[in-house]
């Protein structure tokens, strides 16, 4: 289903909000009137607007909490204004019958109140000090979760434990049979007793390893293991693609590789690998890997967190960046505090030359782009049908430069001109972060896919066959059931560190062969032509490479990925700079065909990418690849392996000086150094 534009968005958010208001109004008015049917029907639309706000509007009701209308607060408020209207009903003014009734309220209130203290008690203890994953964590005698209603969601528990109540003093109301209510509140009643009880048992019976026992257990790990080589991330949400396309690089080294994140939510976000990954939340959890045998760790971006593990003076680091392009942030000054820079080819070492930032240049090291492997070379012009374009425009960064995205300025009018040659199948795939700094460029992001979907709507051609649908839901179901079928809905951090334990065999494997069916399935399942908008996780960037004959792009790191395939693309200038000067401003533009804001140069890129003959930037391109990239021999897979095992050298031989120099007297250091060279000897 297509989204709401966003005014109709905005007023669907709205509704809920002003339907509880509106409520309450009315229940108020009715309670001092007082009024029997008008109570009852306020009463119900404060219950429905309260259900819509936890199902769709989670964001609304956190703001209520914040100004003091939480959800506790609006279902007292709620119900006793339903008590203090029946009260005021005519013949209904018998306090002393209503009483207890008020009392059952309290009782069943005072042990929601009882039951979310031992939620946050129950949380607490379930809250381990680190989290692991393709590690067996079975020695720490990890328990299920209790549902999640019980444990994280107090809000909707109320609401359904205190149905029963309600609804007893809705039905008291219109008959003045106070048994109703009774029953009602002794049902709410029952339900919170019996969620407190279970929440007590569970503190009692199931005592989870303490802080002490959870790191204890993970050094020995770490003693055992004695990893080698890993990488170090730590981001927002949206980042964990920077860190996910160095999984299989990771994977292919020899060693013992390990990741380090510090971001819990993490966790679940880093893709398929049998690696173990381990997740360090505190500062000091993280410098006890200083006597863990690491060597080195890569760093695929920069972030705050990243100057706390570069204090470890016996782990040597390197920066590989997540993508490289002609931007400013690919010659970030912070990239001087790694003992090495690695780039993919001469044009980054030229970058950072020219920068200046203080990265010296016999500290860049040339390794190529390893993830770049299964992207498919060039096999000339397309030769079907439709001309497959990818518009992958980048986001709009911090600088407020009009230059860092085509999607505010341009991207209308590509997709306008796009869409109008009835040959041209587009695939659309933006920036996770589109939108995030500027507005406008999530505004214009959907606009173009509503442009793209219209387009959809009047495009003719052949439907899928019913077996290729049918396919796509088969294979859709093989990676999820290779990676999560183990985990229940009400599963917490803890409890998914269990099922996550040590991997079976060639799991990561198997994930990426089932990946790589489905999207051979989504591909077949489309109709023949049909535009695709990619936000979802897959298919992958660089499935989109191999499916597109010609990309239009920006200045990022997409286009110097997309070249390690050498065929054609453009590049949008949206900078307000000539082409002269944006041709020598960015090197990655030099065997583009740049399109200016109006996308006026679209029809004659389509018509030179179609013509056998009529593609004179090839020459180019395989030059631009060799100088973006580096060259293909040796591969890069094996240059990053290389540079990996020199740094892990250099890291041993720094551990060896600095133990000789600084501590020879100390017995513990002797033996720490008899050990790391044992170690050393039977490694080499």
């Amino acid at each position: 289903m297509p989204p709401l534009p966003p005014l109709l968005c905005s007023a669907a958010k709205a509704l809920p909000l002003g339907l509880a208001a509106v409520a309450f109004t009315f229940q108020a008015a009715a309670a001092v009137v007082p009024h029997l049917t008008l109570l009852i029907v306020a009463t119900a639309a404060v219950l429905c607007a309260e259900a819509a706000l936890h199902r769709w509007l989670p964001g609304q009701v956190a703001l209520l909490a914040k100004v003091c209308a939480d959800t506790m607060t609006r279902r007292l408020t709620c119900d006793f204004l339903l008590l203090f209207g029946m009260v005021r009903l005519p013949g209904h003014q018998r306090e002393a019958v209503y009483l207890p009734l008020v009392l059952g309220l309290l009782l069943f209130y005072a042990l929601h109140f009882a039951t979310h203290a031992a939620a946050i008690r129950v949380r607490q203890s379930r809250t381990l000090p680190l989290l692991t994953r393709n590690i067996d964590a079975s020695a720490l005698c990890i328990t299920p979760a209790p549902p999640a209603l019980l444990t994280r969601r107090h809000g909707p528990r109320l609401l359904l434990f205190g149905l029963p109540a309600t609804a007893g003093l809705l039905v008291t109301a219109a008959n003045d049979r106070p048994q109703y209510a009774a029953a009602g509140i002794a049902v709410s009643v029952g339900l919170a007793a019996l969620s407190l009880g279970e929440l007590v048992r569970r503190l009692v019976r199931h005592r989870p390893a303490t802080a002490d026992e959870v790191q204890e257990w993970f050094d020995a790990w770490l003693a055992e293991y004695r990893p080698t080589v890993g990488m170090y991330f730590s981001g927002g949400a949206s980042s964990a693609y920077q860190a996910n396309m160095w999984l299989d690089a990771l994977a292919s080294l020899d060693g013992r590789p390990v990741i380090v994140l510090r971001e819990r939510f993490m966790m679940q976000r880093i893709g398929a690998t049998d690696l173990p990954v381990v997740c360090l939340p505190k500062v000091a959890q993280l410098l006890r890997l200083e006597h863990s045998g690491l060597k080195v760790l890569i760093h695929p971006a920069n972030s705050g967190r990243t100057s706390q593990v570069l204090r470890i003076p016996t782990i040597k680091h390197a920066f590989v960046n997540h993508g490289e392009s002609d931007k400013l942030s690919s010659c970030n000054p912070y990239a001087k505090a790694y003992d090495e820079v690695w780039v993919a080819g001469p044009a980054a070492r030229e970058r950072y030359a020219l920068a200046d930032v203080g990265v010296q240049d016999g500290d860049v090291v040339e390794i190529g782009r390893p993830q770049l492997a299964p992207i498919a070379p060039y096999a000339g012009p397309p030769t079907g049908p439709y001309t497959t374009v990818l518009y992958a425009p980048t986001w709009e960064g911090w600088d407020g430069n009009p230059g860092n995205t085509s999607i505010v300025l341009a991207g209308e009018n590509i997709v306008r001109e796009l869409l109008a040659d009835p040959g041209v199948r587009l695939l659309y795939k933006p920036h996770p972060m589109t939108g995030s700094v500027d507005p406008r460029a999530g505004a214009a992001d959907a606009r173009v896919q509503e442009l793209i979907r219209e387009a959809n709507r009047t495009r003719p051609g052949p439907r899928p066959t019913p077996g290729a649908a049918a396919e796509l839901a088969r294979r859709t179901a093989e990676p999820a059931a290779l990676t999560a079928s183990s985990f229940r809905p009400d599963a917490d951090d803890a409890e998914r560190m269990l099922a996550q334990g040590a991997p079976p065999a060639g799991r990561a494997a198997a994930v990426d062969a089932a990946t790589a069916a489905w999207e051979a399935a989504h591909w077949a399942s489309l109709s023949a032509g049909e535009h695709q908008v990619v936000t979802a996780a897959g298919p992958a960037l660089y499935a989109c490479f191999n499916a597109a004959d010609l990309l239009i792009s920006d200045v990022s790191s997409v286009v110097s990925d997309y070249l390690a395939g050498e065929k054609p693309y453009a590049v949008a200038n949206t900078s307000g700079l000539s082409d002269a000067e944006f041709r020598q401003t960015f090197p990655t533009v030099s065997a583009a065909t740049v399109l200016t804001p109006d996308a006026s140069g679209v029809p004659a890129l389509l018509a030179s990418v179609r013509d056998p003959g009529g593609d004179g930037p090839v020459p180019a391109r395989a030059a631009l690849k060799l100088r973006l990239l580096g060259p293909s021999d040796p591969p890069s897979a094996v240059r990053f392996g290389d540079a990996v095992r020199r740094l892990c050298g250099a890291a041993d031989t720094h551990r060896l000086r600095m133990a000789d120099r600084l501590l020879p007297g100390i017995p513990a250091q002797r033996q720490a150094l008899t050990e790391m060279r044992e170690t050393r000897d039977l490694e080499g």
